[in-house]
């Protein structure tokens, strides 16, 4: 199942001990595009199974992960009272290595430093398979959400913005 000439990373060796199976994915990255919408279309899949880790920080909990479709923007507000807080933000760009172990555009909801709380948009429970990073830029991981939340111990909810519809 998993590919025999991909380095395997430490999220990989997390989902092998806990017996979760995945697949390796490798994809081309461009620099100048670290977007989910680019990794999906590497991966010549669609947009709403490619999910983005986002790392906040709340007034009242510290740091906290929010793991949301690809093409979506987490609303902060939403993020804030599912996590427990008043209100809160993302972490600037240069604190994410510091915190998580992680690069911008390789950014694992498994296997960082430390055992963030962790809350996956409920979109993800839709699909029998999604991706997110692999911990590295140019790989993602296919597998199930329902291993995947549980092997993060994250909880579902509503965290993306919500766009109103169009009348025709």
């Amino acid at each position: 199942m998993k590919e025999a000439k991909t380095n395997k990373t430490n999220a990989a060796r997390i989902l092998d001990k806990e017996k979760i199976k995945y697949d390796l994915v490798p994809y081309e990255v461009d620099e100048n595009d670290l977007s989910a919408i680019h990794v999906a279309s590497q991966l010549k899949e669609p947009i709403e199974r490619v999910f983005k880790t986002l790392v906040l920080q709340g007034n009242k909990t510290g740091i906290f992960v929010c793991v949301i479709p690809g093409k979506e923007e987490v609303d902060l507000k939403k993020a804030a009272k599912f996590s427990g807080n008043k209100n809160c933000d993302l972490i600037p760009m240069k604190e994410i290595l510091g915190l998580t172990g992680y690069i911008r555009g390789g950014c694992s909801p498994i296997g960082m430093k430390k055992n963030y709380p962790t809350y996956f948009h409920h979109t993800a429970t839709e699909f029998d398979y999604i991706y997110v990073s692999a911990g590295i830029r140019g790989l993602q991981i296919k597998l199930d959400p329902s291993s995947l939340i549980k092997c993060c111990r994250a909880e579902i909810c509503d965290l993306i913005i919500e766009e109103k519809e169009e009348e025709d």
